[in-house]
């Protein structure tokens, strides 16, 4: 009795729990996405939303635009970044960061398809070195197809014959997909459409293109005969549902990769004869013996995406050039069928020069749109990349010390660029204006003009996937006592080289290591720079020493005397301080009485302003006032003892607050702060030994 009265109440939490679950499911929604109605409905739905019924390249371009864009100027250069390439819906997973130029061009080759002036006959083609992200572009807009087919905004439909057999009613859905106006015969379009819709104000008329396909096309002819050729009889037998395209169901969105050539034939693309049905139908050219579900079949109104494109067999490349140009594909011992699809590949740079060394293939060449997809070539752009992968939320009982991932980052984009042809201009130096920082002599012009001397940069270089590789061997590492330092990374990346399978040469080995060597020393000046700042962040030191700095530069400029405080008496300005601070950001003795004057003017104009003078406000000073304490407290500070055994206990003192600074300012830890200042000491003791 007891066990029986324990099977209903485990039974009830049963159904609790999953009743729980249920309320997770938004119904209204799913009715939506599954929606049904009649021939009629859906010319409604026409009638109120023409854009239903948009061609592929239309869609996918008012997709990308939903998500919105901003336009931004970069070197006197009009660059737009479009939010959908962030992939902000999905966290920001298959995110593209520095591509804007590249992806610009081909929102542009979906935007001219989209009016049709063209590039709708083409076969899009991204061109580009491994790991450029080419296929993440497109996996990017197969996702994106897919949640755009879900809103009302992206709503699509296809239909079904219901047809009456052996007292039953038989459903047949349209293999392709297609879109329920192909029911309306091509000689009656222009009027329909018209009359369903006019003109929109954006320019927006209905697509009179396209057919049935074979399957429906006979279902169509064999009611059309039944009904005595009475259509609005034969639309009676439509059922029209909304379609959510979806690469897994093979609906609206398909893939082709390459394989062995015994494996593979044009049928994987165009479908196969079904010889289960041959008996039933008595032949294998009835089209309801045959499987239209090849992978153009099954992109009708999406996507197709081919991979490594060309490295296809040169007989499936002919199937691309009717599908490109004509929109039509050619099933075995069936006519030619229409197909609504935009046709992106992307390959390697071996694979293209084959493609233009191959006077065969002149036709296809002419039918393809190429977009390059080059590396990165700004720094803080390649940073993203690996903040993305190697952050606080993903990496979990290990701290990443500050400037690890900036300077893999470095090394990479170091290894794209090529050599200026000013050699006045170091690589760094170019890698720097690159990214946004300036240099004296240097414009925008010049930077405008340093791109385009180097017409194929980004195009060769260290892969982003190479870098993950070599992060990812240092995360697991024994070494580094729960913290990873950029040394631990730069040391795997220069282990890697002599392994990497796309590096030909030793020469090109060397200049690799070479810049290694550059990416090193710019990390020493970094880590130099932030402990002299954390040395000399002593907020009250760094405003005594500008309130001394300013009441000299003001008797200097108006030609009085300083109140000494100590003494009380009245002294000359003290030349030896302000040139000390001066000197540190290399004021120059002849400019001198410039930059005092130019600091009083603006202190003048502040004070007009009601405003007091802050030393924080004018950065130039800011980091000379920073440069000037750091050089008094060096000595105080005794950095130089922590590469001895023996720190006594005032220094230590001191040394533990530079530390906290640097934990609190900089983001370092307990580990990597200890082994930078470590590490800043020998240099500081290297370079006093030099002196």
């Amino acid at each position: 009795m007891a066990t029986s009265r324990q099977v209903p109440s485990g039974r009830d939490e049963v159904e609790t729990l999953v009743s729980r679950i249920a309320r997770l499911q938004d119904r209204a929604s799913y009715q939506d996405l599954h929606w049904e109605g009649s021939f009629e409905d859906y010319l409604r739905i026409v009638k109120d939303s023409p854009r239903v019924a948009r061609t592929a390249f239309q869609r996918i371009y008012d997709m990308i635009l939903s998500h919105g864009k901003v336009e931004y100027i970069d070197n006197k250069k009009r660059l737009v970044r479009y939010h959908f390439f962030h992939d902000e819906k999905f966290g920001g997973e298959d995110a593209i960061f520095g591509l804007d130029v590249p992806l610009m061009k081909l929102v542009n080759v979906f935007k001219s398809a989209a009016q049709g002036y063209g590039t709708e006959k083409r076969v899009i083609l991204l061109h580009g070195p491994v790991g450029s992200s080419k296929s993440t572009i497109v996996r990017l807009l197969k996702k994106g197809l897919e949640a755009y087919s879900r809103t009302p905004a992206g709503a699509l439909y296809a239909f079904s014959w219901i047809l009456d057999k052996d007292d039953k009613k038989e459903v047949l859905r349209c293999p392709m997909n297609e879109d329920p106006l192909h029911l309306v015969p091509r000689e009656w379009r222009a009027q329909v459409f018209a009359e369903l819709s006019p003109e929109t104000p954006d320019g927006f008329r209905i697509p009179e293109g396209g057919d049935l396909c074979p399957a429906c096309r006979f279902v169509f002819s064999d009611l059309m005969q039944r009904h005595q050729g009475d259509w609005a009889k034969v639309t009676e037998h439509v059922r029209v549902q909304r379609v959510v395209l979806s690469e897994k169901d093979r609906v609206g969105i398909g893939t082709f990769q390459p394989k062995d050539e015994k494996n593979q034939d044009s049928t994987e693309l165009t479908g196969d004869i079904n010889y289960r049905k041959i008996a039933e139908y008595g032949s294998d050219s009835d089209p309801r013996a045959f499987n239209f579900d090849g992978e153009f079949n099954i992109a009708n109104r999406g996507l197709i995406e081919f991979i490594e494109v060309l490295k296809l067999d040169v007989a499936f490349l002919y199937d691309l050039l009717g599908a490109s140009q004509e929109h039509k594909i050619k099933p075995k011992k069936f006519p030619q069928t229409d197909i609504d699809e935009v046709i992106i590949g992307h390959t390697n740079e071996p694979e293209y020069k084959k493609l233009q060394n191959n006077e065969f293939m002149e036709a296809l060449r002419d039918r393809t749109v190429k977009i390059d997809v080059p590396y990165i070539t700004k720094l803080s752009e390649e940073v993203k990349i690996y903040e993305k992968d190697y952050n606080p939320q993903r990496i979990r009982g290990k701290h990443i010390a500050p400037h690890t991932l900036e300077m893999a980052a470095m090394w990479a984009v170091l290894t794209r660029l090529e050599e200026p042809k000013k050699h006045n201009l170091t690589l760094l130096q170019k890698l720097k204006l690159y990214n946004g920082k300036t240099l004296p002599n240097f414009t925008e012009d010049n930077i405008k003009e340093l791109r385009k001397e180097a017409a194929r940069e980004g195009m060769e270089g260290i892969s982003p996937r190479y870098i993950q590789d070599k992060i990812s061997n240092a995360l697991v590492s024994d070494k580094g006592e729960g913290c990873m330092n950029p040394f631990m990374v730069l040391n795997e990346l220069e282990g890697g080289l002599r392994h990497h399978s796309l590096i030909s040469s030793e020469e090109q080995r060397k200049r690799i290591r070479e810049l290694l060597a550059t990416v090193k020393q710019e990390y020493e000046d970094v880590v130099k720079n932030e402990v002299q700042r954390a040395i000399s962040a002593d907020e009250d030191a760094i405003g005594k020493l500008c309130g001394n700095y300013i009441d000299n530069i003001k008797a200097y400029t108006q030609k009085e005397k300083v109140r000494n405080k100590y003494t009380g008496q009245y002294e000359e300005p003290d030349e030896r301080l302000m040139r000390a601070i001066e000197e540190k950001i290399d004021i120059h003795e002849s400019r001198k009485d410039d930059f005092r004057r130019e600091i009083m003017n603006y202190i003048g104009a502040l004070a007009v302003e009601g405003k007091t003078f802050n030393y924080r406000t004018n950065e130039r000073l800011h980091k000379a006032l920073e440069l000037k304490l750091f050089e008094d407290q060096k000595d105080s500070i005794k950095l130089k003892s922590l590469v001895s055994s023996v720190v006594d206990r005032e220094t230590q003192e001191k040394i533990d607050v530079v530390k906290q600074r640097m934990i609190k300012n900089y983001g370092y830890c307990e580990i990597c702060s200890t082994d930078v200042l470590n590490f800043v000491a020998s240099i500081f003791a290297r370079g006093d030994a030099k002196d």
